[in-house]
């Protein structure tokens, strides 16, 4: 099976010229007239973009959402063939309502019409994943039944093992391939794919962020079912709004647009450096305003995840670009082993001084962030910055927050309304009331750890004397020894008596 797929990957591959892609290397140099000899029949009079975007279209939805993301990473490809790819669109085709029918047979084991009461057999959405039909519980309840396209596990299991393939001949082949880690962007990719191909996953992720913001005056997310969810059928609370795309109808609703791109700035901040949690497929298909004025989000088949790490770095970056205090960006990079230690951090100041002073004080409207990421990759490459492919996820997110906010208030100040949650941010985790949670956050372990510290001390003080008789070791170096331990346990009772008067 996976050898007739690829025979179909390299006979459109030649079809739409892309072996000029590998052929430019100077290693394959000598294959050039024999490829010309075999492929003389051809005709290629678009540019190379066009075509790679027209052969990942022919190749099917896998590849199509390959491409999506790949897109995203201007650091790796060219601009000319970033941009094409953007161009790339998620509707597919939806698949045949019998095969819809028969998935939720089996999944339930009885009748379709024995499991809710109404059910529309035509699709309202269909992406390469899945597809969703409208329904309704025997209770009245309306709800989205989202169904797994059939059989399209083994089709992206052969895809993927054949774009690690790929992945693997670009390190292989291209002086900056190691660098830019193509092989762990297609884990990347393939581990959420596989988030996507269980549709128990995404009902989690689509309740862990209801849970983040139940209640919440900013987002609704919808319900899950849990009764009616199984690995290839979800089901959730059916939301009705209007697609944040159709800026004229929610004008006519009344709804105050300047406010709501504000909104999308905060409910973006807030996911990612309160959370480190964040819905990361934000483009205007998945995004609605409800007629409360929330945004109402669907799709949760890709979520991004940060650790406390990268939300540290990232918000001191966002804050020293904010204050234009371009010397803290370079000297976060370097702390953070994303750049070589004997970076000149004088140099890659002045390098990203250059990249971002000139778009302080303009409007979203003349500010284009694919270009400044484009040259900020292009610094990178200059002064060996290391790509970080957990945050693959988080630099696609903010091209979405690009044209959400362009197409909402072109005259968006970004800046002006996002330093000041991120000073409350950094506030909040690095002073004294990020001492004082993080002390209530650790109590519970303390409590239980504090009983045991006489038999703790005992028992290293026991170690202390039976190192003396069998080492016999120099009395002055155990004498150190024995005083940094009881050093340590007294730090540690003192630090335990501070977070009990905290604590009470």
């Amino acid at each position: 099976m996976r050898f007739f797929r690829l025979l179909r990957i390299l006979a459109v591959a030649f079809r739409f010229g892309l072996d000029e892609f590998f052929l430019s290397h100077e290693r394959l140099r000598f294959l050039r007239p024999f490829v010309k000899l075999a492929t003389f029949w051809r005709r290629l009079d678009r540019a190379r973009g066009e075509r790679l975007r027209l052969a990942l279209e022919a190749l099917g939805p896998i590849f199509v959402k390959f491409g999506q993301m790949l897109s995203t990473r201007r650091d790796l490809l060219p601009t000319d063939i970033a941009d094409e790819l953007a161009r790339l669109q998620d509707q597919v085709p939806p698949f045949p309502s019998s095969l819809a029918l028969a998935t939720l047979e089996q999944a339930y084991g009885k009748a379709v019409d024995e499991v809710f009461l109404l059910f529309d057999p035509e699709p309202v959405a269909s992406a390469s994943i899945a597809q969703v039909h409208l329904a309704s519980l025997h209770d009245g309840t309306e709800v989205a039944v989202k169904v797994l396209r059939p059989g399209i596990a083994p089709i992206i299991a052969h895809d993927v093992a054949l774009m690690e393939t790929g992945a693997w001949l670009v390190e292989m082949l291209w002086p900056d391939g190691k660098r830019l880690k193509p092989r762990e962007v297609v884990s990347e990719f393939s581990r959420h794919l596989a988030d996507e191909l269980d549709l128990m996953r995404e009902a989690s992720n689509c309740s862990q962020l209801r849970r983040n913001f139940l209640d919440s005056p900013l987002l609704l997310v919808p319900e899950v079912y849990w009764d009616y969810c199984y690995s290839n059928v979800m089901v959730m609370q059916r939301v009705k709004g209007t697609p944040i795309s159709h800026v004229a109808t929610l004008r006519e609703q009344g709804v105050d647009i300047p406010r709501l791109a504000r909104m999308g700035v905060e409910i973006f901040f807030t996911q990612v450096f309160r959370d480190g949690y964040f819905h990361a497929d934000m483009h205007p298909g998945n995004i609605f305003v409800g007629g409360d004025g929330r945004y109402i989000a669907v799709d949760f088949g890709i979520m991004g995840t940060l650790t406390d790490e990268d939300k540290n770095y990232l918000a001191q970056n966002f804050l020293a670009f904010f204050r234009r205090d371009y010397k803290r960006v370079a000297e976060a990079h370097v702390e953070a082993g994303w750049a070589p230690k004997d970076t000149r951090v004088d140099d890659f100041e002045t390098a990203i001084r250059a990249v971002c002073e000139p778009i302080f004080d303009k409007p979203l409207k003349e500010i284009s962030f694919s270009r400044v990421l484009l040259r900020l990759f292009q610094t990178s490459r200059q002064f060996n910055v290391e790509i970080q492919p957990q945050l693959v996820m988080l630099q696609k997110t903010l091209l979405n927050i690009e044209g959400l906010g362009r197409d909402l208030d072109p005259d968006l100040d970004l800046w002006t309304t996002a330093k000041p949650y991120l000073e409350n941010w950094m506030a909040e985790q690095l002073g004294w009331r990020g001492f004082t949670r993080h002390l209530r956050k650790e109590a519970s372990n303390w409590a239980v750890m504090l009983p045991q510290f006489p038999r703790l001390l005992h028992h290293a003080l026991g170690e202390i004397r039976t190192g003396e008789l069998e080492r016999k070791m120099d009395e002055a170096i155990l004498e150190r020894k024995r005083q940094n331990r009881l050093l340590s346990i007294v730090i540690l009772l003192l630090a335990a008596m501070l977070l009990w008067q905290v604590w009470r």
